[in-house]
């Protein structure tokens, strides 16, 4: 028998309360009560996009409320965090590698993706309650605030799995291109690695901005001069711009064998290969993460107290809230209480 929540439903570009349903508990699933759910750029797109069903949200935090009768990891009551996958195949080569983002048969995702048992059209959270695999469920650390904590799981997640593998930490140089949901966290993550860290942005009045979240400079992309000095200073460029735009004065910026790790803008890109061929740079991109990195990412997060900077508003507010994070008026990340849809 299904269960019956409250949630918010896209109905041709605006999102309407109504009741939704979902799964009875599976033998290995859990029901969160869903407290907080950031928004993302990608559930504003999606909403544009159309297409139903489509409940958005798959960054959220939340308590657990009942187990199946196989869960052992968790019990009811137990703060949670999900992400932005909920389900992998488990067998392929990169779900055994624990990088079950890029499972080969495709991940199920927490919204508009694909159940794998019965086939139905995965609802997000922006809802009271939700079901998920327990797999795909990270305990909450205590002392973390869990509304702050929500974005950690895909925006979070999405840049400290390329810090991590490009060996982010002392004694390298990380630059930050574009200072946003993404890259306010990766200047974060990046400090508290111990890495020499500098944001660039076409805004020189956010240098305040910058040096408040630890780095250590800005450098104006608007500057040709300044731009020109920075050539060859960066060993790793966490690339968070959400436009296109051109890769190669962000290419010349990296010291030799740099890499550009591409994460804001998803689109086609055109590159010059003398732009990698000159100091044998590399351009790498990456996107969500998998469970052992999300763990360890929440364990670094609660022992150095990062969490996302957010504007909590209730859940009523969702359709401003879009409306305001198309027009770029947020820091850094909207987060949705669900505690109005009681």
């Amino acid at each position: 028998m299904a269960r019956t929540t409250t949630g918010w439903h896209a109905v041709a570009g605006t999102l309407r309360r109504a009741p939704l349903q979902r799964r009875e508990l599976r033998p290995d699933d859990l029901a969160v009560r869903v407290d907080h759910c950031g928004v993302c750029h990608s559930d504003l797109h999606a909403v544009r996009a159309g297409g139903t069903p489509l409940v958005p949200g798959h960054e959220f935090t939340g308590v657990v409320t009942a187990i199946g009768p196989a869960v052992s990891a968790f019990a009811a009551g137990d703060a949670v965090a999900v992400g932005n996958i909920v389900d992998s195949c488990g067998t392929c080569a990169m779900c055994l590698a624990g990088q079950e983002n890029f499972c080969h048969d495709f991940p199920t995702l927490t919204y508009g993706g694909t159940d794998r048992h019965d086939g139905s059209t995965t609802l997000g959270g922006y809802s009271r309650e939700h079901v998920v695999r327990d797999r795909f469920a990270y305990p909450l650390p205590a002392g973390i605030d869990p509304a702050g904590a929500a974005p950690l799981m895909c925006a979070g997640i999405t840049v400290w799995e390329p810090l991590h593998s490009l060996g982010a930490g002392p004694g390298t140089r990380v630059a930050v291109a574009g200072l946003g949901g993404l890259g306010h966290l990766a200047v974060k993550f990046a400090v508290a690695v111990g890495a020499e860290t500098t944001v660039i942005s076409r805004s020189a009045d956010k240098a305040g901005e910058a040096r408040r979240l630890g780095a250590a400079d800005l450098l104006d992309s608007t500057d040709p001069a300044r731009m020109a000095d920075a050539r060859g200073r960066f060993d790793i460029l966490i690339d968070t711009i959400s436009a296109p735009h051109d890769l190669g004065p962000y290419l010349r910026l990296l010291a030799l064998d740099g890499t550009l790790s591409h994460l804001g803008h998803l689109g086609p890109v055109t590159v010059e290969t003398l732009d990698l061929l000159v100091g044998r740079k590399k351009l790498s991109s990456a996107g969500s993460g998998g469970r052992p990195a999300t763990a360890a990412m929440l364990a670094f997060c609660a022992a150095r107290g990062i969490t996302a900077d957010v504007e909590v508003l209730p859940s009523a507010a969702v359709n401003d809230a879009l409306e305001r994070l198309a027009r770029g008026d947020v820091r850094y990340r909207f987060v949705l209480d669900l505690s109005d849809l009681d």
